[in-house]
Order: C-alpha cells, then sequence, then structure tokens
C-alpha cells in the first residue's frame, strides 16, 4: 500500500513551484529571447542578411510563395496564441497575464521539440476577431497553438482554422490533452486486460478537454453507446431540455447528449460511475469531488484519470484504496502523470518536418498509439502507463509517425523517408538542449539565485 501522504504535505509541495516562480520569473524577466541562428563574421555579412543582399530572397519568394519555408525560419516557428479568457485553472484573467503561460508554452516547445515558438496574447474575445488575427498571421509562421481559450468559442475557433487556414491550427487544450489521454487509456486498459469495444467509460466535466477527448476516443474504436458525460448540472442526455435550448450556443454538448447514454440514464457524479470500468474527469481542482465511495461503485479493475490541477479530484491513494487499479493524474509527483508535454512538442516536430497544411485527429491518434508504444516497450505496468518528459526519445518517435502520417494522408508539403525524418527531428531536439545547456554553462543564462 502506498505511504499516505497529508494534505498538509501535499499543497506545500503543490504551492512550492508558484513560490519560486515568484522569485524567478522577475529574475530572468521572461522565459524566451531571439537569439541568431546564422553566421556573422563581421559586419559586411549584414549586407548578406539585410540590404542590399536580401532583396534576392525577396524576389525569389515574390515569383514562388512556397520558398519562404526554405529562405526563411517561418518552417520551424509557430505562434501560441491566447486572448486569455481560461488560463490554466484562473479562469479570464487577461491577455497580459495569460503571457507568463504562452512563454512557459514556447520554453516546452523549443527545448522538448526543437520548435521557435512566439507568444501572441491578444486584446479581443471575440472569436471572430481571433480568427481573423490568426488568418493575418499565417505569413510568418509555419503553425499556430491555440492556447487558454474559453469554451465553447474554442471549439469554433479551431474548427473554423482548421478548415480555412493554409498552415496548421492546433489547440492544445483540445487535441493535445486527447492525444495524451488516449495514450495513457490504450496503456492502462493493456495492463487491466480490458478491451476498448467493450470499455464502459464515464467523463466528468464537458469542456474543451474531454469533449476533444471523446471525439478522439470515438475515432479510434472506442463505443459512444458505452459512454457518459456529467456536467455541473449532472449527466448529459437527450433529454436534457436546458441542454436543447441552448444548443445553438453549445452545439457540442448538444450533440453528446444525442450520441452517448442511449439508456438516458440520469444523476449526478456517483450514478455515472456506477459500474463503469474508466473515468476520466477534467472538471474543478479537488480533493474530495469525487468520493471514494463513488470509486468503489465502479467496475473491478477500475481506471481513474483525475486530471484538475493543482490538485486531483480525489488523491490517487484514496481512489486505490477504493478499489481503483490504476489512477493517472496531471501531477509530476504521483505516477502516471498525464500532460500535454509529452505530445505536442513531438507532434508539431513531425507537422513542420514535412510542412504539413494541417494537423488531423488521424495525426493524433498515431501520436497517441505511438506515445503510448513507447512506453509499452519500456514496460507499462500500474504506475507507468504513459513515458514522462525526460524521456527524449519519445518525441522523436512521435515526431516521425506524426510526418509518416501526415504524407499518407496528402497533407504534407513534402516527403521524407522514415529514416530522414528520424534524423531531421534528432538534430532539432537536440540542437535546442545543448544549446540551452551551453547558454547556461557559460553564464550568458545566469544561474537561479
Amino acid at each position: 500500500m502506498e505511504k499516505k501522504v497529508t494534505k498538509e504535505e501535499l499543497l506545500a509541495k503543490a504551492r512550492k513551484p508558484a513560490e519560486d516562480a515568484m522569485k524567478l520569473h522577475p529574475f530572468y524577466r521572461g522565459k524566451m529571447q531571439t537569439v541568431p541562428k546564422c553566421i556573422v563574421r563581421d559586419f559586411n555579412d549584414f549586407a548578406i542578411w539585410y540590404t542590399p543582399g536580401v532583396a534576392a530572397p525577396c524576389r525569389a519568394i515574390a515569383e514562388d510563395k512556397e520558398k519562404v519555408y526554405q529562405f526563411t525560419n517561418k518552417w520551424n516557428t509557430v505562434a501560441v496564441v491566447s486572448d486569455g479568457t481560461r488560463v490554466l485553472g484562473l479562469g479570464d484573467i487577461g491577455p497580459e497575464a495569460g503571457m507568463p503561460v504562452m512563454e512557459g508554452k514556447a520554453l516546452l516547445f523549443k527545448y522538448l521539440g526543437g520548435v521557435d515558438a512566439v507568444p501572441v496574447c491578444l486584446y479581443t474575445k471575440d472569436p471572430d476577431e481571433i480568427i481573423q488575427a490568426v488568418k493575418w498571421l499565417q505569413p510568418s509562421f509555419g503553425g499556430i497553438n491555440l492556447e487558454d481559450i474559453a469554451n465553447p468559442k474554442c471549439f469554433y475557433i479551431l474548427d473554423t482554422l482548421r478548415k480555412e487556414c493554409e498552415i496548421p491550427v492546433w489547440h492544445d487544450d483540445q487535441q493535445g490533452t486527447a492525444a495524451v489521454t488516449v495514450a495513457g487509456l490504450v496503456n492502462a486498459l493493456k495492463v487491466v486486460g480490458k478491451k476498448k469495444e467493450t470499455a464502459t467509460i464515464t467523463l466528468i466535466g464537458v469542456g474543451a478537454a474531454n469533449v476533444a477527448i471523446a471525439r478522439l476516443l470515438f475515432a479510434d474504436g472506442f463505443k459512444p453507446e458505452n459512454t457518459i458525460f456529467v456536467d455541473s448540472k449532472g449527466i448529459l442526455h437527450s433529454g436534457r431540455s436546458d441542454l436543447e435550448q441552448k444548443q445553438k450556443e453549445n452545439p457540442y454538448k448538444w450533440d453528446l447528449c444525442q450520441r452517448t447514454n442511449p439508456e438516458k440514464k440520469t444523476g449526478d457524479i456517483a450514478e455515472a460511475l456506477k459500474g463503469a470500468d474508466v473515468c476520466i474527469s477534467l472538471s474543478k481542482s479537488g480533493p474530495d469531488v469525487i468520493k471514494p465511495e463513488w470509486i468503489k461503485a465502479m467496475a473491478k479493475d477500475s481506471i481513474v484519470f483525475v486530471c484538475a490541477n493543482p490538485i486531483p479530484e480525489i488523491w490517487p491513494w484514496e481512489a486505490k484504496e477504493a478499489g481503483a487499479r490504476i489512477v493517472a493524474t496531471g501531477r509530476s509527483d504521483f505516477p502516471n502523470q498525464v500532460n500535454n508535454s509529452v505530445g505536442f512538442p513531438g507532434i508539431f516536430r513531425g507537422t513542420l518536418d514535412v510542412k504539413a497544411r494541417t494537423i488531423t485527429d488521424e495525426m493524433c491518434i498515431t501520436a497517441a498509439h505511438e506515445l503510448a508504444k513507447c512506453a509499452e516497450d519500456q514496460g507499462i505496468h500500474e504506475d507507468y502507463i504513459i513515458p514522462t518528459m525526460g524521456e527524449w526519445e519519445v518525441f522523436i518517435r512521435e515526431a516521425v509517425a506524426v510526418g509518416l502520417k501526415a504524407i499518407e494522408q496528402g497533407v504534407a508539403r513534402e516527403k521524407a523517408s522514415r529514416e530522414e525524418l528520424t534524423r531531421r527531428a534528432e538534430k532539432m531536439i537536440r540542437e535546442s538542449r545543448e544549446t540551452t545547456n551551453l547558454l547556461m554553462k557559460s553564464g550568458l543564462i545566469p544561474p537561479a539565485p
């Protein structure tokens, strides 16, 4: 049995990163900067990189705009776009307050995936204005990462941009969370010996994450008729008149009412979890959002993903004591951390390496299964169903799998072999890590106080 940790100890541990953040953010005055990637042997080189020499590549791109990928860093640059309306668990705190998160995302992009990312926080909450802003940004970026945008508008924004943009647009709170959750669930089911075609799943929370998780699960062979959703007012079913009346405002939730829970089960979380094989919760921070007695009522060898931050909906040891065989959270201090950071850097690396026009759901599912296979190759068990950020080879394998799937689906501008994609991804990721380490070793990035 796991050692019991007191609530006070866990809360103190959860507070420590925030305390350190308040010291180190002002010390470094941000997390990202722009540095040259070309030689500057002397000032004469500026005649190459700027005027008059730069006119030649400008003319070449004017004649063939696809050459922008060859002559500029567009091919490896992503904009992290947010309006600051749903930042972490803080809610609508505004674009300036969202900047530390977007910078942090850019850091993870660079260090884990070798991707150059730029925070872009917008002074608008209007979904159509956000869509227009992203369209205007397309010439400068190889891809767009939408971040921390409130639902339900986040669905409309993503769906519209995926249809209308020439570059890949991704919403990490949707596709990223979905991909890593599918990866973890695939392996969890293997550990407990259950099948996706028959597994019964209860999803608690009907926000951006769980809606996207359901979309990928159903596309991967999980059955909508074996699925139940619970929002703040109870179980979703086709008799929910409150949601029917608001279907124009949130068609995604009403669609789930039609597709899931064919028995029209009603009630709350407790009722929804009775007999369920799997609980996937991305709701509000706990503990005590999910009660131990509700876990006890689940099926034998149940799987519980409680991924609210900073505190999961139920403490993992409580879920285990109540009968859950596998428990995953969003935190790094417990086993089985379901973390977007093992997904998006590798997925974007592969997308950019083939200059893909979009990131399809099939590319996300391919990434999920490659991520699951990475863990399986190491030996999955109850406390290890998904790789960690420290396993850097994972990002290379994800990138290659995603790139090959993009080529297969005909959404890649450039074709490459598995060997070539492996070489590219490894080079980019290795160089990014070595650059950071070199800057730290030289003191150009000073040590933390």
